[in-house]
């Protein structure tokens, strides 16, 4: 059985893998081996926290084979970004261009550095492993991401965002950044990422554009893979669009990849979901779904099929057991 699961400062040897796995253009992953232990010290913490406000906390998720005990994906999600470390991406704008002498009217777009998200909740860092991939793993780690909003929904902001890797090559190299960013940072792709993924980004304050960036003058190659997802994110983005999420002409500022959003309470599974009282039973020709602990602390997940009576939910002793539920407790199902 999958499992997803609060992450867990002993996770860090998975942890550190996965990244290896992930590879270059994964932003959130592009941090030496001491900041992703950083990062889960900080998400146990949150959490065990109260949690009675928004804050800025992360909270990692892992997708673990509660049979062999593997760690073989993650997820995570941002309380809230934008506030003390800005969230700068390039908005696309649409100038009209006119000119009764000339006899033209046309558009042309251009693109401005912007901190529009702040407050917002970011979901992101989805990635599953070789070994977890062709079972709806990433669909169940997606999913989860909404599950834990909605057990703690005063913890997240009202709206919610994810921005998803843009077009890079196998050798590591970003179209966009070479054409737009580079000649501003001056600095190999990589180097921009991973000091985007671990400073407050003041360096994208200091040297980033200042000005409008026409895309009309970019290449055609550039021009095409501007708010264009990376070939393994295109099953993230559909889940995303499945969920509601939509792209609003944003994009990351060093691949371009495309940044969606959603208000929270729109979101899918989370609307859909609701909170339900867990029974163990024989379940047989029951509904399939996915069940979650509907609390944030020892928070998890999993597929399950499940007997539906009013607001009782049936569920198999092995799910309660792998979601550590007692009998007559509060949980939360997603039907499918």
């Amino acid at each position: 059985m999958l499992i997803v699961r609060a992450a867990r400062r002993t996770d860090i040897d998975a942890f550190v893998q996965l990244a290896k796995e992930a590879g270059t253009g994964f932003t959130s992953l592009a941090v030496p081996p001491e900041a992703l232990e950083a990062r889960l010290a900080k998400s146990e913490a949150a959490f065990a926290s109260p949690g009675t406000k928004q804050t800025e906390d992360t909270y990692q998720l892992m997708l673990e084979d509660s049979e062999t005990g593997r760690v073989v994906g993650c997820s995570a999600v941002k309380a809230m970004v934008g506030v003390s470390k800005p969230y700068w991406d390039f908005k696309i704008l649409t100038l009209a261009q006119h000119s009764v002498e000339a006899d033209r009217r046309f558009d042309m777009d251009a693109m401005m550095l912007v901190n529009d998200f702040a407050g917002a909740t970011e979901v992101g860092t989805l990635f599953v492993s070789e070994a977890g991939r062709g079972t709806g793993a990433g669909r169940l780690v997606a999913q989860s991401r909404y599950l834990l909003i909605a057990a703690g929904r005063e913890r997240f902001g009202e709206k919610v965002l994810a921005e998803l890797r843009g077009v890079v090559h196998d050798d590591g190299s970003s179209p966009f950044y070479d054409a737009v960013s580079r000649p501003f940072f001056r600095m190999d792709f990589a180097e921009a990422d991973k000091l985007s993924a671990s400073t407050d980004n003041q360096f994208i304050l200091d040297l980033g554009p200042q000005h409008l960036i026409y895309l009309d003058l970019l290449p055609k190659a550039v021009q095409d893979v501007v708010g264009k997802t990376h070939k393994d994110g295109a099953g993230a983005l559909r889940l995303l669009e499945w969920e509601g999420f939509h792209y609003n002409r944003y994009v990351d500022i060093f691949d371009g990849g495309p940044l969606v959003s959603a208000w929270t309470e729109q979101i899918r599974t989370l609307n859909e979901s609701r909170a339900v009282t867990a029974r163990a039973a024989s379940v047989a020709g029951g509904v399939s779904g996915i069940v979650s602990t509907d609390r944030v602390d020892n928070f998890r997940t999993c597929q399950t099929q499940a007997m539906i009576d009013g607001d009782v939910v049936g569920l198999p002793y092995e799910t309660m057991q792998a979601l550590d539920l007692q009998d007559g407790e509060r949980a939360r199902f997603w039907r499918r």
